[in-house]
């Protein structure tokens, strides 16, 4: 896979990494239900410090997980646009939302986490693992 590139929907954040990505997951937790405004996130873990950012660093939003541990969510302070999460419960890692993304034709979600809070209108793909809580990192 090529570099991943993308940003906010104003352009005041733009990033860029070299990093494989690790996984792609459809995320339900309540957490990322309100930041998206919707069902749930679509995020792509990738190597925690991969990404680099051109333009304005976005700002940060300190929250506390559906996991009970700290979530510090990275947006752009101009537009609001979601960019990223770090999470502590997976403290190697990095949470880049899909929907910053340039180019999306690659993504294709490996596994639902969080199923235990999804509304409970969506309709997850059967072929697709679901998790009741945090993804296994192993």
């Amino acid at each position: 896979m090529s570099k991943i590139k993308g940003g906010c929907l104003c352009g005041a954040v733009r990033y860029h990494t070299d990093a494989e990505p690790l996984m792609t997951a459809v995320c339900h937790c309540k957490s990322c239900q309100r930041q998206s405004g919707t069902a749930f996130s679509v995020v792509i873990a990738i190597p925690k410090g991969s990404l680099r950012f051109e333009g304005r660093e976005p700002e940060s939003y300190g929250d506390t997980g559906d996991s009970g541990l700290a979530v510090n969510r990275r947006f752009c302070a101009t537009c609001g646009s979601p960019i990223f999460s770090q999470a502590a419960a997976t403290p190697q890692l990095d949470w880049l939302k899909a929907g910053s993304l340039d180019d999306t034709a690659w993504v294709q979600p490996q596994i639902n986490i969080w199923c235990e809070s999804a509304q409970r209108w969506v309709r997850m793909d059967d072929e697709i693992p679901k998790v009741p809580r945090n993804p296994p990192l192993g």
